[in-house]
């Protein structure tokens, strides 16, 4: 087990699949404003960056985990214009707001939406072109499970792009950081959005995910080729690609 796999947002009595869930249906209608907020804007650069990564493949269909509020998956229809995305969540209400977005988009059409479990998909094999993660791979209750069925659904030669946000290594940017995290972070969050659960997860999930080489190990593992890391803004976001 790694050690996010036992970082809880409310308490350890009930899985953290179902505890995710709730916190997620709780802060859907604020999550944008803080999402934005509390980034100052940069996740958008960063998500530009991970879906220009899937450019050199053309995929003609995506499959967006963790898609929240669905702001991957508009851009990434709107620069690569694949036949398809299907965007998958846990939340029904961050799938909602995901689906209102998509609508006033006039993409509905082409961006569909899914209540689904990432570890145990509905889902054929061999079914996508490419698959991203951006911000929520963290949650997963079981990593190893949810890579696992990111393969199998990914057809041969189909690619895996994952933003996660991570902590910095180097002075003076990792002390800066943990201070943002730990004060910043929580107390934007609280004042917001007034859930004081969410953005106390939230700086304990991203200091214990697994980043760098490790996370390149849990990958290769997983059985997923020519892995790839690289790191944003000083550190603060990193981007994971790799090939089944």
């Amino acid at each position: 087990m790694y050690r996010t796999e036992k970082v809880f947002p409310y308490n350890s009595s009930e899985n953290k699949t179902v505890q995710v869930e709730r916190m997620f249906d709780d802060i859907a209608s604020d999550y944008d404003v803080l999402n934005h907020t509390l980034s100052m804007g940069i996740d958008k650069s960063w998500r530009k960056k991970g879906i220009l990564s899937l450019e050199d493949i053309r995929p003609n269909f995506i499959l967006d985990i963790a898609t929240g509020t669905g702001d991957l998956a508009i851009e990434a229809y709107r620069r690569l214009q694949p036949a398809h995305i299907h965007g998958i969540d846990i939340s029904s209400k961050m799938i909602a707001v995901a689906q209102s977005k998509v609508a006033q988009s006039g993409l509905s059409d082409k961006i569909s939406f899914e209540k689904q479990d990432c570890t145990a998909l509905t889902i054929a094999d061999n079914t996508y072109d490419a698959a991203m993660v951006a911000f929520g791979i963290r949650n997963f209750e079981y990593l190893d499970k949810g890579l696992q069925e990111i393969h199998r659904v990914l057809k041969p030669g189909g690619k895996l792009m994952i933003l996660e946000l991570s902590s910095p290594e180097k002075f003076p940017m990792k002390q800066l950081y943990s201070i943002y995290s730990k004060i910043i972070v929580s107390g934007v969050g609280r004042f917001v959005s007034k859930n004081t659960v969410a953005y106390n997860y939230l700086p304990k999930s991203i200091s214990l995910f697994p980043q760098g080489e490790e996370m390149v190990k849990i990958l290769k593992k997983n059985g997923f080729d020519n892995v790839y890391n690289t790191t944003y803004t000083l550190g603060i976001c990193s981007m994971y690609l790799s090939v089944k």
